[in-house]
């Protein structure tokens, strides 16, 4: 007799600069989806996506969840298909619902929600409007200016102005009179702060735009607030719940990628030392930001906050995020009562419905 459970298909990796975070969060997923009442409710099946958008079977998934980070060319069978997205493994016929774990450009932008779109299956997050605005920093800006939600002071650069010597003078005096010092530099278009710099001072201006039209041609950049940095998480359809509000606290200048992942003297504050008006002030903008931009499934939405003026600033919305073992999603659902295995049940049985 065939299996009734269905099959949750997790797809990891992807072609972005994300890569090896991607890895780590689907095991996270994985894991928990493979573990004890939810190994009798779903078969799970792995799909890898390499670095230059390859699409993976379940055996080298599996070589590329033991090794814990992305394959590399020559560890790959060959003959190697052309670059990019060709066809999907075989079994991927049995799949049921997809279950992406991917960050940062060309998985958590719309592309992968697209697709599954077009191969009418249920998946687990946002389709494709939601997660491309949410992956797209200044259209995000202009989503959340339109329903009136409070931000830090920001402008937007083009990779062109920083070749144009007129231009570029043009772009230094117009961010230096709008927003001053200190402020941050990002590419539009990625996560994990990949690509994020502050900057103090005109050279170290300049600097970070060019490091962040690397990334991408389009960039924002924000005034610096010093402020305590909350997140809170949303899960649902349709009638979002949130989670507790947490706070991160970290021992570098700013929150960037070392920070996120390879420091361990960060802490999550859980839930934070705030006002429960401020904690309920969080949840509803963070369900108001959700639906600004049709954000549905799973989200996180960061904000800053200011003590001493009682400001609240919203930062930004992560429609797929983080499931390492320091990220804050399931940690924030597990401070109310939401275990992992809960959790990842959750979010699929979302999915299905």
């Amino acid at each position: 007799m065939p299996s009734s459970k269905p099959h949750v298909g997790v797809v990891f990796g992807g072609a972005s600069s994300e890569h090896d975070v991607s890895i780590k969060s689907a095991a996270t997923v994985i894991n928990a989806l493979r573990a004890k009442n939810n190994a009798s409710r779903f078969t799970v099946k792995l799909v890898y996506i390499d670095q230059q958008g390859r699409w993976w079977s379940e055996n080298i998934a599996q070589k590329a969840l033991q090794k814990g980070y992305g394959l590399k060319e020559k560890e790959l069978p060959k003959p190697l298909p052309k670059k990019g997205f060709q066809e999907l493994p075989i079994e991927s016929e049995e799949i049921d619902i997809w279950y992406p774990v991917l960050h940062g450009p060309n998985g958590e932008d719309g592309t992968v929600q697209g697709l599954f779109r077009l191969m009418r299956k249920p998946f687990v997050g946002s389709g494709v409007l939601a997660s491309a605005v949410g992956m797209d920093k200044l259209a995000m800006k202009a989503a959340f200016s339109s329903v009136d939600m409070p931000q830090v002071p920001y402008c937007s650069a083009f990779a062109y102005e920083l070749i144009d010597n007129n231009l570029k003078l043009t772009l230094i005096s117009k961010l230096e009179t709008q927003l001053g010092y200190p402020c941050f530099i990002k590419p539009a278009n990625g996560g994990s702060s990949v690509g994020i710099t502050k900057a103090n001072n005109k050279n170290e201006l300049l600097e970070g735009l060019n490091t962040a039209a690397k990334h991408d041609h389009r960039i924002v950049v924000e005034k610096a607030v010093i402020a305590k940095e909350l997140e809170c998480a949303v899960i649902g359809n349709g009638e979002l719940e949130t989670s507790a509000v947490g706070e991160i606290r970290f021992q570098a200048e700013w929150y960037d990628y070392e920070a996120k992942y390879l420091h361990s003297s960060n802490e999550a504050i859980i839930p934070a030392q705030i006002s429960k008006e401020v904690s309920n002030k969080v949840k509803e903008l963070s369900l108001k930001a959700c639906k600004a931009i049709s954000a549905n499934g799973l989200a996180r939405v960061d904000f800053f906050y200011k003590e001493e003026t009682d400001e609240i600033w919203i930062n930004e919305i992560n429609t797929l995020p983080g499931f390492t073992p320091q990220s804050m999603y399931p940690m924030l659902w597990k401070a109310v009562g939401v275990t992992l295995e809960q959790l990842v049940a959750k979010l699929v049985e979302t999915a299905r419905e």
